[in-house]
Formats: structure tokens, sequence, C-alpha cells
């Protein structure tokens, strides 16, 4: 397994992955119930640069030269820097002022987004991952890490909470309530 920043031409897997994590939400962004605009909607985004969903924001998992998972994180305090062109392509392009919470907070590094190819779901990949970012961030660079996860998803709450993050509240995002979580070293200790 090799885990790497992801280049543009990773776009086509990532805009995959990001999707099984986020397509409801993106439905609500968009205001459409469509697979397939929803998928247009994200690649262009993760094409692009200087965006939340931009692919120089994401890693990507190599498993026998397959992308098989990617994973979208960003400094939180760039949250609405990097969201505007996510507005303004909304109102543009689909005739509607997106209102949404903030859900990254500064000083974090936020895990936005973060999916699995179906196939390869339930083999470790997830906490392979997770201990990447945690070694990279936490442990080399001493920032923390935040991410939310739907209050109802009991599994990957777990997965989260076993690795070391801790619950420092809750907040609705698009319509769901989350529990947001962060690990820092001082979690570690």
């Amino acid at each position: 397994m090799k885990i790497r920043k992801a280049v543009v031409d990773d776009s086509p897997f990532i805009v995959e992955h990001l999707l099984l994590a986020m397509e409801e939400i993106v439905y609500e962004f968009i205001g459409v119930l469509s697979h397939d605009q929803a998928k247009r909607f994200l690649l262009h985004f993760i094409k692009e640069k200087n965006n939340q969903y931009s692919y120089e924001n994401c890693w990507v998992v190599e498993l026998d030269n397959e992308i098989v998972a990617s994973v979208n994180i960003y400094e939180g305090s760039r949250l609405k820097e990097l969201r505007e062109p996510v507005i303004q392509y909304i109102k543009e392009h689909y005739k509607k002022k997106l209102i949404i919470e903030d859900e990254a907070e500064p000083g974090e590094y936020y895990i936005d987004s973060f999916g699995v190819t179906l196939g390869h779901q339930g083999r470790g990949l997830g906490s392979a991952v997770l201990k990447f970012l945690i070694n990279e961030y936490v442990h080399k660079n001493n920032v923390t890490l935040g991410l939310l996860v739907d209050i109802e998803n009991e599994s990957a709450k777990n997965l989260y909470l076993k690795m070391g993050f801790r619950s420092v509240g809750n907040l609705v995002l698009a319509g769901k309530k989350m529990d947001h979580l962060q690990l820092n070293s001082k979690f570690l200790l």
C-alpha cells in the first residue's frame, strides 16, 4: 500500500471516493437528486486548484497499482476562502444561494471527506489511512486533526474513537446532526 499526495490525474478516482462520504451533502448543495450531476459538480472542483475539494487537498491510497481510497483534508482556518469558489459556482450554475454551517475551525486540519472503494472496505484500509494522517499531521507537524461524523454512524465513530479522537461537540451540517471529533498530541499522552 502506498499513500501519496494526489495529482490532477487522480481526479476521476477521488470523485468516486468522496461521493461515498458526501453524496447526500452534494445533493443538498446543488438542490438536485442526481448521482451524475453530483459527480460532475464534485469532479469540477477536484480538478481545479484553490477550493476545498481540490486534488491539492487530497491524499490517495494505491494498492496493486489501483487507487482504492482518497481523503480530502485542509487547514480549518482556510474554510471560508476555500469554500467561496463552491458558493459562487452553485449560485451561477444552480441559481441557488448556499447557506451552510462552518464544518471546520481554525486550529485544526479538517478531514472533510474520506472514502474507500466498496470492494476494499472492511480490510483495514481506513485504519491504515487514519494512522498515516495521525503520523503526518499530529506527530510530525504537531497539529490537531478534526472531522465530523454522522451521529447515527456508530461504526465510523467507534473507529475514530479507537484511533484516539475525542468528541469536542456537536453541530448540524446540511441538516444532519454530526459529532465533531478531534485528535492532537495532548490526547495521545
